[in-house]
């Protein structure tokens, strides 16, 4: 490069979402694919997990905003501040994550003359029921996506119930397999013994709300505890102070006194956890996109037990890599992790192995990443 030769300024790409830690934990791998190419900068409320992306070479924004306020006033707030940070801030392309980020930011990325696009990562809390907040959001959506390049889901369900409600056009729906999950990353164990002296180990992997199915992997730990001796329930996962549906810390505390559970706290890296699980339990009723928690467990060949729930049963074929339970029933429930403790060591590990093979088939983080390059090949 000779001395008068100007330097090519990078394309910037912006990832808006409802913390820094959703974005560290869902979309890591997505970072370092576009720092090949572009600058990333990532706009959220700070947390503890802002100074990772920034040590990874992100840009960061903080953003103030309760993504559980219904207050229409802090959310017009929030639409004036990210307008007031793409103009600023003069980003090339914007994705968007979740339900406030979606609506408000790609108003905003319009308003700014910016290209868009909103990731439905699963309807939400405020699609749980037909109600007021399910109307509103329901308008506000139709009319923000109209402004989008594309609109992402991650499971068919999520998509069909907004096209069927004409809240999208059809012909801006991308549906890709979850965010995708590295399975060099999440890696089996290597020399799992056939058997074992310690206790049959399950364990939940979530955030501590109520629809993610807690309550229920505490009912089903009851019971199974009346009937064995010899399992462990474990339980790591962090909660949601101000989410309506939060699983309040005293009631962990009272389960943990009666023994039915080992609560660790949140964890940064799961990979220890799953290590020493012999089964990976979710059994939520939330309105999920593609859990990560199955992904992950799926990779490191540990079978599932999971609810027949939109997003959840995309990842488990019943009886191939885990097992289907009704939703909301701690009793069946019960029953199919008893089924899973009557398996020998090996058929469980043809389970894992089974699971692994569907993600780097269906989940593999690669096919996402070619989805990101598709829609940015332009710039």
């Amino acid at each position: 490069m000779t001395e008068n030769q100007p330097v090519l300024q990078k394309k910037k790409i912006a990832l808006v979402a409802n913390s820094a830690w959703s974005v560290y934990n869902f979309r890591m791998d997505l970072i370092r694919h576009l720092l090949l190419r572009f600058d990333v900068l990532v706009i959220a409320p700070t947390d503890e997990f802002a100074e990772e992306l920034i040590g990874a070479g992100c840009a960061f924004v903080n953003i103030q905003f309760n993504n559980r306020s219904e207050n229409p006033f802090q959310d017009y707030r929030l639409y004036r501040s990210l307008k007031k940070i793409y103009r600023e801030q003069k980003p090339d392309f914007i994705f968007h994550y979740v339900i406030k980020p979606n609506i408000y930011g790609s108003l905003a990325a319009v308003a700014c003359g910016i290209g868009s696009v909103a990731v439905v990562t699963g309807l939400g809390y405020a699609f749980a029921r037909r109600n007021w907040l399910n109307k509103t959001v329901s308008i506000l959506y139709k009319r923000a996506l109209k402004h989008t390049v594309e609109v992402w889901f991650l499971n068919k369900e999520d998509a069909e119930i907004f096209v069927h409600r004409k809240l999208v056009s059809i012909n801006k729906v991308k549906i890709l397999p979850g965010e995708g999950i590295n399975p060099a990353h999440f890696v089996p164990v290597q020399f799992r013994p056939v058997a074992r002296s310690k206790a049959f180990q399950f364990l939940m992997s979530t955030r501590l709300l109520k629809s993610k199915g807690v309550r229920i992997y505490m009912e089903a730990a009851r019971l199974l505890k009346k009937k064995y001796q010899d399992i462990r329930f474990e339980l790591i996962g962090f909660f949601e102070e101000h989410h309506p549906d939060s699983i309040p810390e005293q009631d962990i505390r009272h389960w943990q006194k009666k023994g039915l559970i080992h609560y660790s706290g949140f964890a940064k890296d799961v990979r220890p956890f799953l290590r020493q699980a012999d089964c990976l339990v979710f059994p939520s009723f939330y309105p999920e996109g593609i859990p990560r928690c199955l992904m992950e467990a799926a990779s490191m060949e540990i079978p599932i037990i999971t609810s027949l729930n939109r997003g959840c049963k995309d990842v488990v074929e019943d009886g191939v890599n885990g097992f289907l339970c009704a939703v909301n029933d701690a009793r069946d429930l019960a029953l199919k992790m008893e089924d899973m403790m009557q398996l020998s060591a090996a058929q469980r590990s043809v389970m894992g192995k089974k699971g692994r093979e569907l993600v780097i088939e269906k989940f593999d983080i690669q096919k996402i990443l070619r989805e990101y390059d598709r829609i940015l090949s332009p710039l």
